[in-house]
């Protein structure tokens, strides 16, 4: 396959998922194999939440909505640009996915595909639907996907190099297993959000996008607010009450009265709006339903931690020149160059 076929069944790819959005979605005539698929997979997305309990219909519509807007000419070509992928010789590789948050392992597949290589996927018992369901279609639309594109439940062999994303336990494992062969390892990462004090409600209120999607599974959620001492949070409550809806939810109330309970056990003094948690401390991995938070006097001191950190944060966001930082309420829209853990997957991929 060239990488104008490649390209041209992504963006097919794309016209498929741009039909299915939470509350309208609709069915077009002239999406390839619409038939075919559309119905099979409206009904997926209803049946998510019975594969795995958060993955209600509004979590996976709005990671369908995504992927539908990022799978246009007009993306694929910019993220392509600075790379020559055309001389790659296919090699396959090994992707190794996560199951925190629907399709989290998306970009990685898409990935080893537009770079010409054949790809060996190891599902998440968490997600094992979605993924396969999108591959079967794309092999609709170019049948040369077949060859290219397997699944397995078993050992892992005959591969080439590999992608393997998992907690910082299973990153040992995968270290040791996979050492013989070109790799890249995710571990746990956590996003932030540095705050001045100065933000309107609005940009509080994306804030809280960053930290709701996904019931905040994902490593592109804030679990961590810096914030300067002396910082009333009152503005910022007001600003999430339009999340507080997420309590509804059985999953995530469970979550939170357990979480609370603990903290409230173990004396520990924190902030609570009946749907959040905050709780001051200097970690970053808060746990479902709760945030933390440490106060600072200084903003270059956290801008030097977060440098010396960065191996544990995947964003920041502010409105403040941290980095790289992301604008309030787009964590969870990743443009397609923006790679996890800050590692250039097509970089890696092209140079096998």
């Amino acid at each position: 396959m060239t990488l104008t076929e490649t390209k041209k069944a992504l963006t097919q790819l794309g016209k498929f998922l741009h039909q299915f959005k939470n509350g309208h979605t609709f069915q077009d005539e002239n999406v390839l194999n619409n038939s075919e698929y559309f119905t099979r997979f409206s009904e997926l997305i209803t049946q998510s939440q019975s594969h795995n309990g958060w993955f209600t219909p509004d979590q996976v519509y709005f990671a369908v909505e995504q992927w539908a807007e990022a799978l246009t000419d007009r993306n694929l070509d910019a993220w392509l640009a600075p790379y020559n992928i055309e001389t790659v010789e296919p090699k396959t590789v090994a992707l190794v996915l996560a199951g925190n948050i629907p399709l989290v392992g998306f970009h990685d597949f898409l990935s080893v595909l537009i770079t010409g290589h054949n790809v060996l996927v190891k599902l998440s018992s968490n997600d094992n639907y979605l993924l396969p369901f999108l591959a079967n279609y794309l092999i609709s639309v170019q049948p040369g996907f077949a060859k290219r594109i397997t699944f397995t439940d078993g050992k892992l062999e005959g591969f080439d190099a590999v992608i393997a994303t998992g907690s910082n336990n299973t990153a040992r494992y995968f270290e040791y297993y996979f050492k013989q062969k070109p790799n890249i390892i995710r571990k746990n990462r956590n996003s932030v959000a540095v705050l001045s004090g100065n933000e309107t409600k609005e940009e509080l209120t994306a804030l809280g996008e960053d930290i709701f999607r996904y019931y905040g599974l994902g490593c592109r959620n804030v679990s961590k607010l810096f914030v300067p001492e002396g910082y009333d949070f009152k503005d910022f409550f007001e600003a999430i009450f339009a999340y507080a809806d997420v309590i509804e939810y059985e999953k995530y109330a469970n979550n939170y009265d357990y979480n609370k309970a603990v903290f409230l056990m173990s004396n520990f003094k924190i902030l609570d709006n009946g749907f959040l948690t905050l709780k001051e401390d200097t970690g970053y991995a808060s746990p479902i339903s709760s945030v933390f938070y440490e106060y600072y006097t200084d903003l270059e001191t956290v801008k030097q931690r977060l440098q010396a950190e960065n191996e544990l944060i995947q964003c920041v966001v502010s409105r403040k020149e941290i980095g790289n930082t992301v604008a309030f309420g787009q964590t969870q829209k990743p443009a397609l160059s923006d790679y996890a853990d800050n590692v250039d997957t097509i970089a890696f991929l092209s140079t096998l």
